[in-house]
């Protein structure tokens, strides 16, 4: 028994989310191997070769294979797919738009998000904007799935010494071609990847108090910036920052939530986080009931006292 994981990277960097999905493949138990599918990537495959955990590193490379186009990857991916008994895709963007093809193809059902493996054939993974968890047995002989990278510690990012093995890149599919990409450049850590995130509500009232209160904050504590969906809806924030059901699932060390109620959609994308600080007015707002920290107050109050006090 063997699981394949597939590796999301830049053609120059690993991402982080795949050492989460080499966690849970480990959790599957036997072997693990990880696809590296890009152009130029011997740096990506060296790197996914020192993850503990990982027995084999399998490296395709081919132009066509350098924007991780789903008709390509998933064209890629079925070529070796018949030698192993899970694949795992870390439960991104990328890993989404790729792994519900691989499963139509191989004809298998697909479980998303998984935050646990029971067993080699069993997994949980939560429904209802995670307020009740699911858990769910497969008889297919493949299994694909998806990982929620929030429910792993990620593996070791050294330590390893698995052997890469170049793997003959599949044909270009035609299907679809790379036109661009708009990459919002940041100066601060990537929301799911930061280790703190300051976050803020509706309650921040526009976007220049956004700016105002928040930002000498996540300054302070060299935190990234989220907001919930109302704040995003109402144009406080960009939507690349919208934590939450629909917007980025995240799990920091520390989440620190500023006059943000706590709707479900918002506690589905961060209570799986270490440590919760909550700063709101009103004592019955539902985020109180996942803090680990509360503090009842007037957060343009409190977040200036609390930047001054750091």
């Amino acid at each position: 028994m063997t699981a394949l994981v597939i590796a999301e990277h830049d053609n120059t960097h690993l991402k982080g989310a795949t050492l989460n999905t080499v966690a849970a493949a480990v959790a599957c138990g036997g072997d693990v191997h990880v696809l590296v599918a890009g152009h130029n990537a011997a740096a990506v495959a060296s790197s996914a070769a020192q993850i503990v955990g990982v027995s084999k590193v399998l490296h395709a490379d081919a132009n066509h294979l350098a924007d991780g186009l789903a008709e390509n990857l998933a064209a890629q991916v079925l070529s070796i797919a018949a030698n192993y008994s899970h694949i795992l895709f870390p439960a991104t963007a990328s890993g989404k738009n790729v792994a519900p093809r691989v499963a139509a193809l191989l004809d298998v059902a697909q479980f998303t998000d998984v935050t646990k493996v029971i067993a080699v054939d069993t997994f949980e993974r939560p429904i209802y904007a995670g307020n009740a968890i699911a858990t769910v047995q497969s008889a297919e002989a493949i299994k694909v799935m998806t990982v929620r990278t929030t429910g792993f510690d990620p593996a070791s990012a050294s330590g390893g010494n698995a052997a890469v093995e170049s793997l003959a890149a599949v044909a270009d599919s035609g299907q679809s071609t790379f036109v661009g990409r708009e990459v919002t450049k940041n100066d601060r850590p990537e929301l799911t990847a930061a280790k703190i995130i300051v976050s803020g509500g509706r309650a921040m009232g526009s976007s220049d108090k956004f700016n105002e209160v928040l930002i000498p904050l996540a300054d302070k504590l060299g935190a990234a910036l989220g907001a919930s969906r109302a704040a995003v809806d109402a144009g406080y924030a960009p939507n690349d920052w919208q934590v939450g059901q629909t917007g980025k699932i995240v799990a920091p060390q520390l989440y620190v939530a500023c006059g943000i109620s706590g709707a479900i959609q918002h506690l589905a994308g961060m209570k799986d986080s270490k440590v919760i600080v909550a700063i709101n007015k009103d004592p019955e707002a539902p985020i109180f009931s996942v803090a680990d920290y509360g503090l009842e107050a007037d957060l343009f109050v409190a977040v200036p006292e609390l930047v001054a006090a750091l």
